[in-house]
């Protein structure tokens, strides 16, 4: 039975990591033109993008997205991320510019659902 489990959860990752930007947007809001604007703003070359463990497996789309539209070389954080206070303590070492994350809150009631979030 544990073997079962574990092919659905395998699958279930390989399913998510092929959806596209706009599938993804789907469901979370990335914000993703904020997210270049900053990053030319502060004319960064090398971007740290922090996801919490949700977003991870569509990580590597996200990461394409925003390189492609800033030419900023990004990283993909694989470890924890647990909101806003959890930094890498070895970002100095990595040479980062910026960093930027992601929450992985489902905030698209407004689009679905007609209900209005205060963000």
């Amino acid at each position: 039975m544990k073997k079962v489990k574990y092919k659905r959860i395998v699958g279930l990752v390989l399913f998510m990591q092929n959806k596209t930007l706009s599938e993804i947007e789907d469901v979370y809001e990335l914000e993703i033109d904020k997210i270049v604007k900053s990053i030319k703003k502060e004319k960064a070359k090398k971007v740290l993008l922090q996801f919490p463990e949700g977003m991870k497996p569509y990580s590597t789309v996200i990461s394409d997205e925003v390189s492609g539209r800033t030419r900023a070389e990004c990283f993909i954080w694989l470890g924890t991320c647990f909101g806003a206070c959890d930094i890498p303590l070895e970002v100095e070492r990595l040479g980062v510019d910026l960093i930027i994350q992601f929450g992985n809150s489902v905030w698209n009631y407004e689009k679905k659902k007609g209900i209005r979030v205060v963000k």
